[in-house]
C-alpha cells in the first residue's frame, strides 16, 4: 500500500511539475494569446455589423446580409484562433488534419441539410421569387412569407404555414404569379340565349367588383358547345390570400347577374321511354 501510495504521490508531483514549468515558461504567452484573441472577438463583431450594415444599405436581402456578416466574422475568429495558437507554441498542422477528416464526415452526415443551404444561397442571390410573392412548387402554393437559408415559408388563405425545404424548390418548375392568383371557372347558358349579351353582362359585372383586379383584365368567352349548354368561361385574377373569399363573390355576382335578366341555366336532361309488355311480345 506504501509503494502504491508513492507511487501516485509521484505522479502527481509530476503532473505539478509540468504545470508549474508550463505557466513560468508560457505565461506571458499565454497572457499575450488571451489579449489577442479577445481583442480580435472584438474586432470580428464590428467589422461583421459593419459588413451588414454596408449590405443593408446596398438593399441587399436582410438573409443575405446576415450571411455574409457570419461568413466574415468566422473567417477572422479562424485567423485569430491559429495566431494564438502559435503563440502559445501549439503546432496547427495536427488539427487541420483533424479538421479535414471531421469536415468530411460532417459533410456526408449533412448532406441534405448543406444542400439545403447552398440551394437556399441560390434563391437569394437569383431572386426568382421574393417576399409577397404568390409561388406554387412540388404541389404547395401560397404567399411567400419569409426565405431563409434552409426554408422557404408560405401561408395560404387559411392561414397556414407550408415549409419547403430549398432543395425542393431550387431546379424545380416554378410557378410565380406575384402578389395575384389567376382564377378559371365556367358556367352553363341554354342555346337560345344570346351569347353577346351574356358575355357583356358579366364582363360589366366583373369589372364592378373590387375584389378582382382589372389589370390584366378579366377574360369572358365561349369555352366550349356542351351537351346541354353552351359553357362561358371567366378567367380572372385575385389577391391570394383573399382567393376563396372573391371566389364566393363571383359565384354569387353570376347567380345573380344570370337570374336577374333571366338567363337559364341548364342542367343535363335525359328522355327515357317506356315500352309496354304487349309491344315486347309482339
Amino acid at each position: 500500500m506504501n509503494e502504491s501510495a508513492n507511487q501516485q504521490l509521484e505522479q502527481v508531483q509530476q503532473i505539478y511539475s509540468l504545470i508549474v514549468n508550463f505557466l513560468v515558461e508560457y505565461s506571458f504567452q499565454l497572457l499575450g494569446a488571451l489579449f489577442v484573441f479577445i481583442l480580435g472577438l472584438i474586432i470580428a463583431r464590428r467589422i461583421s455589423s459593419a459588413v451588414v450594415g454596408l449590405c443593408k444599405r446596398k438593399n441587399l436581402d436582410i438573409t443575405l446580409s446576415q450571411f455574409i456578416g457570419n461568413v466574415v466574422k468566422i473567417t477572422i475568429l479562424v485567423m485569430i484562433a491559429i495566431i494564438c495558437l502559435n503563440m502559445i507554441g501549439i503546432s496547427i498542422t495536427p488539427f487541420v488534419a483533424a479538421i479535414g477528416a471531421l469536415g468530411l464526415g460532417a459533410g456526408l452526415a449533412v448532406q441534405g441539410l448543406l444542400s439545403n443551404y447552398g440551394a437556399g444561397f441560390n434563391i437569394i442571390l437569383a431572386r426568382p421569387f421574393v417576399v409577397g410573392d404568390t409561388i406554387r412548387v412540388e404541389g404547395a402554393a401560397g404567399v411567400v412569407r419569409e426565405i431563409t437559408l434552409a426554408f422557404t415559408k408560405l401561408e395560404d388563405e387559411d392561414g397556414v404555414e407550408i415549409l419547403i425545404p430549398n432543395r425542393h424548390i431550387v431546379g424545380e418548375i416554378l410557378h410565380n404569379s406575384r402578389k395575384y392568383t389567376l382564377t378559371e371557372m365556367q358556367v352553363g347558358v341554354a342555346y337560345n340565349s344570346d351569347l353577346d349579351q351574356v358575355i357583356a353582362l358579366l364582363r360589366d359585372a366583373l369589372q364592378g367588383m373590387d375584389v378582382v383586379a382589372q389589370e390584366p383584365p378579366p377574360l369572358i368567352g365561349i369555352a366550349e358547345f356542351a351537351d346541354s349548354s353552351v359553357n362561358i368561361e371567366l378567367r380572372y385574377w385575385v389577391e391570394t390570400d383573399k382567393l376563396f373569399a372573391c371566389r364566393y363573390q363571383v359565384n354569387k355576382m353570376i347567380w345573380d347577374t344570370l337570374k336577374t335578366h333571366n338567363i337559364a341555366i341548364p342542367f343535363p336532361q335525359r328522355e327515357v321511354t317506356l315500352l309496354s309488355a304487349e309491344g315486347n311480345n309482339a
